[in-house]
């Protein structure tokens, strides 16, 4: 397993490297499968909008968006990249009166199990993913993040 931990951003309350690599770790732990590699990279906001905007269409940046890869390297397993947009995820943190390093934590879980192929389109599929991140961050010592809605 391997987590290239990739900050673009200056933003004050950014976890380090080490947490960041944690957290993908333990989302990437509930496989059996070898996992593989993957980059989580810390954005501001013009890189967020500008990938929002070329991949989904949406212009205006987000919390934090997954890009699966299809790269076939032999003997490595690739995973993708997942993109957090620093200023988002601390003005969420704050709006939702949440610990900020959770709230990044939260993130770093979600979008790892993107690339893992985990969804939340349909009810049940949202329900499964939930679940994951719940148990994921209490393993971590995070309060379940949906438990404020």
């Amino acid at each position: 397993m391997s987590v290239d931990v990739q900050l673009a951003t200056q933003q004050p309350d950014t976890p380090n490297p080490e947490l960041l690599e944690r957290w993908a770790l333990s989302a990437l732990a509930i496989s059996s499968d070898e996992p593989g590699e993957l980059c989580v990279r810390v954005v501001d906001n013009q890189e967020s909008q500008t990938l929002n905007a070329g991949y989904r269409g949406i212009d205006k940046p987000t919390n934090v968006l997954s890009f699966p890869t299809d790269v076939d390297i032999p003997d490595v397993k690739v995973l993708g990249d997942v993109v957090i947009c620093a200023p988002i995820v601390e003005f969420e943190a704050a709006e939702q009166n949440k610990h900020v390093g959770d709230h990044y934590a939260h993130m770093v879980v979600h979008g790892v199990l993107h690339l893992m192929g985990y969804d939340h389109e349909s009810e049940g599929e949202a329900e499964q993913m939930e679940q994951l991140e719940i148990t994921i961050l209490g393993e971590l010592g995070i309060a379940d993040p949906y438990q404020a809605r």
